[in-house]
């Protein structure tokens, strides 16, 4: 049994249960649908007065500042530096975020967001590490859907901040690829037809 138990099938609303059996239909999934009926805890209708300026999370149940915290510690793991030197919320100053990367001067933090800030660290450098354990130490301040919500939340900021780091955005050096007007929003097919993708696969 996972970590986390599914939503019961009859449990889950008929609008998720259409996209689960379309998902199964083409591949994308396993019959019994266990992860997405995890992923389901937290699918729901709130969405915050700011929720368009966070574009990683537009629907959430962790709140601005954790989520705030949780962008930076992100940032400073992926060694993204634009990201990690931006505040987006007043109460996060430098301070509170050079303590993000030491757990002993996390003091000032809440009980929430010390083990959230833990579990977005075991995720990037260890997450086979995360156990039952762990889950049970975030169900004692976070409910499930929060728990869930919060996985996918670390999981989107880790890889983006990765592939922010890649790109090198404070380099000096040529780029590698460069700048062409034409290579704005449009797919490799719209740029040279299908034939040329078909010959390219």
């Amino acid at each position: 049994m996972p970590r986390i138990e599914p939503i019961p099938w009859d449990h889950v609303t008929p609008e998720q249960r259409q996209r689960y059996e379309y998902t199964i239909k083409f591949g994308g999934s396993p019959p019994d649908k266990t992860a997405s009926r995890i992923l389901a805890y937290a699918e729901h209708d709130h969405v915050p007065d700011d929720g368009d300026r966070h574009i990683n999370y537009p629907r959430h149940l962790l709140g601005g500042r954790l989520l705030e915290l949780l962008r930076i510690r992100s940032a400073q793991l992926g060694g993204c530096e634009p990201c990690m030197d931006a505040r987006k919320v007043d109460s996060i100053t430098d301070d509170v975020a050079a303590c993000l990367v030491d757990p002993a001067q996390q003091a000032g933090l809440t009980e929430r967001e010390r083990r959230a800030i833990k579990f977005l660290d075991l995720l990037a450098n260890d997450h086979h590490s995360i156990d039952d354990a762990v889950y049970r130490d975030l169900a004692e301040v976070f409910t499930t859907a929060e728990i869930v919500e919060l996985g996918q939340t670390c999981g989107s900021m880790i890889g983006v901040h990765r592939f922010i780091h890649s790109l090198d955005p404070e380099g000096d050096s040529r780029p590698a690829i460069s700048y062409d007007p034409r290579q704005v929003g449009v797919s490799w097919a719209d740029l040279h037809g299908e034939e040329a993708q078909t010959a390219g696969g």
